[in-house]
């Protein structure tokens, strides 16, 4: 069965392409039809053939085509997918029945299975995992085993129901004869009795009183057991217990009683399953929705992520109702402003679940690998239900062939018009982001792709008008396009010029945007455009001339794409190649050509290398702001002077070194912030008296930001709770700030890093600092939020006793500058493994490196760590990120950290591991 749901949408497409061409059809037809490459096409062409199930017509090109109508191959998939469905089980078909269910689904198996009436079971576990679920999921497979008759009951009992009333509770379960109590005016059967043949669920057991458990296990024994009032008559019934509580079994159960259930069970929480089976959760439940509505929901995808991370105590019980209760909003919505679509956006999420995503960081790969393909609007419906669990659960989604990114759009521009959504609407439920799309389809296509191959896909008139096109293009904008704008270009005017000839309307959503922010790309595309409405006799409408326009941007957002939000470096020079060489070096060691250089020859005047730079400062200048790298003289001035007259963020550091420029580029390229970037360069190389200054930083105080939107109430309030619960409160200063004007308060907290060292920022609203950790007032007036303030004095403390112990003992090395750069290597070993190192460990890799560093810079030889080999095979992917990481650590200090002191380093971290 691997493969089936591409191999259905293959046939499906060549029966829809067949009937709308009424001929046969070629691979690289029906290929570029659903967006898949030839040779994947091609496969499941010929898989389809050797099934028997189309035609193959010899020849060159090789034609297919159906035998089947399409309402038969429609009745097949259906009926496969039923197959697939039947081989499965009824616990096996339990979200996370191969991840975190399968040992609870191979126990309950057992149980069941179990000769000659399956084992009594306990099922353990907190509100909300899904207890009850899954004791009916054993009986169906208990009845799909024909262990027990098809028509077999199932008897659920919580014994929380009448907990009050412990006599109540044992006559539900064994029966009554008339007159055994006050009120019991005729016989009445047992629950248990009722089981008889089937299975009896007793929820809440450990509510259930001593008396009724030795009643309950006395019936264990003998098989028998008689009604409350009734000391003669034994009633017999054969039934199988399955119990379940959110209790300690051995605090609240008698032991006579727990051993006579074989089985135990116990439920993982939400918080312990992946996030891949919250995700299908959530599929469900908001299927369920759509059902009970009866009519699709649109769901954001920040809302999904949302609910993937938020904290969700009460497990799956509380999952399924907060989407209800996000659903009943959105259908609200829906109705009272009479829309034509359900969308539960972030705002319909309560503010404990809208808090969720700010848990990205932690969870990003997980996120990244569930929502690689995810649109920024998803449809749950009854109606795609079957099949996609089929997909996910069985996974059968092959390849990553996508479509291409106009097709995307227009699938599903259409797939929303045709529910009545008109095209404003659909700008806001769609929120298309065309620049993420249409990357993704400029990267996937392969380079060097010749004409005479690219006329094998689309027809090679277009490919010549595609090629006439471009150049044009290329001479208007003085800019070189690579094969693979033009192997796009040619396809996507394939597919415009075939959707104008058949009168489907061509949308752009950004089109606005796109004129706004590329205007001498979309003049050019005006002009070129004339071209194919010349060749083609067709009229290009402005909508298209936007896609076209895009194609034309491609080399320059390509290029910028990854220096996108980082701050931007800027060596200024004096000499004709100083800062070339400078930033050649730098480059070189970043793998990337990322920092930029000017030269300014001893001949140049001030005011004209001003100018340059000035122009050059505009070119690659983004939001993050510029650091410009200078030697001396005038160049110092530059940075303040650009400043101002065009109101943009740079700072300037001057007498700097290749070290400097190496530094500022690295973690430039890794995304640190511009203030970061300045404050870690800035000293690099200057004299020893400074770095002694310097030094005394780390002996200042240590301070603790409280925030709200007036610096006064909430943040006054946060400082008293800290102030007087804090134990070591005098190593700390307190500082309430105001947030309502964000800007003002940034300038606050660098005035603040110059004089003391931040350790946390406490308040009522997130606020990120970069490197300094966020603490959520409600925590703070929790005690969790105290003893995290207190473990963090501790950790700064420990950090400089062992920087001034060590400070002496170290030949020519700057220790704050190596402690501060082993600090950022553990915070990246702790992001990059998602773990949290113990503090004594940390300490420890601090000391072992600090002195590795000493010892490679004079000669010393690494240690030799026993069995390297096996160890490193163990530890493969470890080894990998912690040897990935170390790199920036050998080219600050120019060393070699080989493979034997990475074990050490690996192992250190590995057994002083609190998993997050």
């Amino acid at each position: 069965m691997k493969g089936l749901p591409r191999k259905e949408e293959v046939i499906k497409s060549l029966i829809e392409l067949e009937k709308s061409k009424g001929r046969g059809i070629t691979a690289d037809e029906l290929g570029f039809y659903i967006g898949i490459d030839r040779t994947n096409i091609s496969r499941y062409l010929n898989q389809l053939y050797k099934e028997k199930r189309i035609n193959k017509k010899e020849g060159r090109p090789v034609i297919y085509s159906s035998i089947k109508s399409y309402k038969n191959e429609m009745n097949s998939i259906k009926n496969k997918s039923d197959i697939i469905m039947k081989n499965r089980d009824s616990l096996e078909m339990l979200i996370g029945s191969n991840q975190s269910l399968k040992l609870p689904v191979q126990q309950a198996k057992a149980a069941i299975l179990y000769p000659p009436r399956g084992l009594h079971t306990l099922i353990l576990g907190e509100t909300g995992v899904g207890k009850s679920l899954f004791a009916e999921a054993m009986y169906n497979f208990a009845k799909d085993s024909k262990i027990i008759a098809a028509e077999a009951p199932f008897i659920r009992f919580n014994c929380a129901d009448y907990s009050d009333n412990p006599q109540l509770v044992v006559a539900q379960i064994f029966g009554v004869r008339r007159g055994a109590f006050t009120g019991a005016d005729t016989d009445r059967e047992g629950l248990l009795k009722k089981a008889d043949g089937g299975i009896f669920f007793l929820d809440e057991v450990h509510r259930l009183s001593p008396q009724g458990q030795e009643m309950l296990f006395t019936f264990i024994d003998k098989g028998y057991f008689r009604q409350l009032g009734d000391t003669e008559k034994k009633v017999k019934s054969e039934v199988q217990i399955i119990a379940a509580t959110t209790e300690n079994p051995q605090s609240y159960l008698l032991k006579t009683f727990t051993r006579r259930i074989p089985m135990v069970i116990v439920l993982p929480t939400l918080r312990e399953r992946k996030l891949e089976e919250r995700y299908l959760l959530l599929n469900e439940f908001i299927t369920e929705e759509s059902i009970r509505i009866g009519k699709s929901i649109y769901i954001s995808k920040n809302a999904i992520i949302s609910f993937l991370l938020y904290d969700c105590p009460n497990n799956i019980g509380q999952l399924k109702s907060d989407i209800q209760l996000a659903c009943a909003k959105a259908f609200l919505n829906y109705k009272i402003k009479k829309n034509n679509y359900i969308l539960v956006d972030k705002s319909d999420l309560q503010p404990r679940i809208q808090k969720g995503i700010m848990r990205i960081r932690e969870y990003r790969k997980e996120i990244d690998n569930l929502s690689q393909d995810m649109a920024d609007i998803l449809r749950f419906s009854s109606e795609d239900s079957m099949l996609k669990n089929i997909e996910f659960h069985e996974n059968q989604i092959e390849g990553s062939e996508n479509k291409s990114f106009y097709s995307i759009i227009e699938n599903k521009m259409e797939n929303l018009k045709e529910r009545g959504i008109n095209e404003t609407e659909i700008n806001d439920i769609l929120n298309i982001d065309l620049e993420k799309y249409f990357r993704r389809y400029i990267s996937n296509i392969t380079t060097n792709v010749k004409k005479d191959e690219i006329a094998k896909i689309v027809n090679i008139k277009v490919a010549t008008v595609a090629e006439k096109m471009l150049s044009i293009a290329s001479e208007k904008l003085n800019r070189d396009f690579d094969q693979k704008v033009y192997f796009g270009l040619a396809l996507h005017l394939q597919g415009s010029i075939e959707r104008i000839n058949s009168g489907k309307k061509i949308y752009h959503p950004k089109l606005n945007i796109i004129r706004v922010e590329n205007r001498e790309e979309f003049a050019v595309a005006m002009d070129i455009i004339k071209i194919a409405e010349k060749e083609f006799h067709i009229d290009i409408p402005l909508d298209e001339i936007g896609y076209i326009t895009m194609f034309l941007a491609a080399c320059n957002d390509e290029n910028s794409e990854q220096l996108e939000k980082k701050v931007r470096v800027l060596v200024m020079m004096h000499g004709t190649s100083t800062a070339s060489s400078m930033a050649e070096v730098a480059n070189s060691l970043i793998g990337e050509e990322y920092v930029q250089a000017l030269d300014m020859p001893l001949t140049m005047k001030a005011e004209d290398m001003l100018e340059k730079a000035k122009k050059k400062v505009k070119e690659i200048y983004n939001e993050k702001g510029i650091l410009l790298l200078v030697d001396m003289g005038s160049l110092v001035n530059f940075g303040d002077i650009i400043s101002n007259e065009l109101e943009i963020k740079i700072k300037t550091i001057d007498m700097v070194t290749t070290l400097t420029v190496i530094e500022a580029g690295s973690k430039a390229f890794n995304g640190r912030s511009l203030d970061s970037i300045y404050n870690l360069c800035r000293d690099i190389g200057k004299s020893s008296m400074q770095v002694s200054k310097e030094d005394n930083k780390y002996d200042k105080e240590l301070v603790i930001i409280t925030t709200c939107f007036t610096g006064e109430g909430a943040a006054e309030r946060i400082k008293i709770r800290i102030s007087n619960n804090l134990k070591n409160i005098e190593k700390v200063k307190i500082i309430p700030l105001n947030i309502s004007d964000r800007e003002e308060f940034f300038r606050k907290v660098n005035r603040l890093k110059e004089k003391f060292i931040i350790l946390a920022v406490v308040g009522t609203i997130k606020i990120v600092i970069e490197d300094v950790p966020f603490i959520s007032a409600q925590d703070v007036f929790l005690s969790e939020g105290i003893n995290y303030l207190e473990n963090l004095i501790d950790i700064e403390y420990d950090f400089l006793k062992v920087r001034k112990a060590l400070s002496g003992q170290l030949n020519e090395l700057n220790s704050i500058k190596v402690f501060s750069d082993i600090r950022d290597v553990i915070r990246k070993i702790e992001e990059n493994l998602n773990v949290r190192i113990q503090h004594d460990a940390q300490i420890g890799i601090l000391i072992h490196i600090t002195f590795l560093i000493d010892k490679l810079k004079h000669g010393g030889q690494e240690l030799k760590f026993k069995d390297l080999e096996n160890y490193r095979h163990m530890y493969n992917s470890e080894f990998s990120l912690i040897k990935k990481i170390l790199k920036d650590l050998e080219r600050a200090y120019n060393i070699n950290i080989g493979d034997n002191e990475i074990a050490y380093i690996v192992r250190i971290v590995k057994e002083n591991i609190i998993t997050v």
